[in-house]
């Protein structure tokens, strides 16, 4: 199962519909890699791409970009700096909120946001 490459080619399909901008040749130029090695990311036989190629892609395909890297197996280089800063902190944080709802976890994003806490 390959969660990366068929949402990213199911979104380019959706998109080239509408657009023959978005074609894997147009599209792998676009970010900078070859339109094969993007159609075998596509069919999961390659491993998604850098840090980098993902944002690109996100933009290209008006996705988020974190959804994308959590869809390929990766974490965005600032995140990773926020937790080598505080590594328990972070680990217990994710380890408490992991099964809460969506709505409390929204709540506390807020008040972190608001400052109110």
């Amino acid at each position: 199962m390959n969660p990366f490459g068929e949402h990213i080619r199911k979104k380019r399909e959706e998109l080239k519909g509408k657009d023959p901008r978005f074609s894997v040749r147009k599209v792998a130029a676009r970010i900078g890699v070859e339109p094969s090695y993007l159609s075998k990311v596509e069919r999961g036989e390659q491993a998604p791409p850098s840090e980098e190629k993902i944002k690109s892609l996100a933009v290209e395909l008006g996705e988020d970009e974190d959804i994308l890297l959590a869809l390929a197996g990766k974490v965005s280089t600032d995140l990773q700096e926020a937790i080598r800063r505080r590594p328990r902190l972070f680990a217990d944080l994710i380890r408490e909120i992991k099964d809460m709802p969506d709505h409390a976890v929204l709540r506390l994003v807020r008040e972190v946001r608001d400052g109110n806490w």
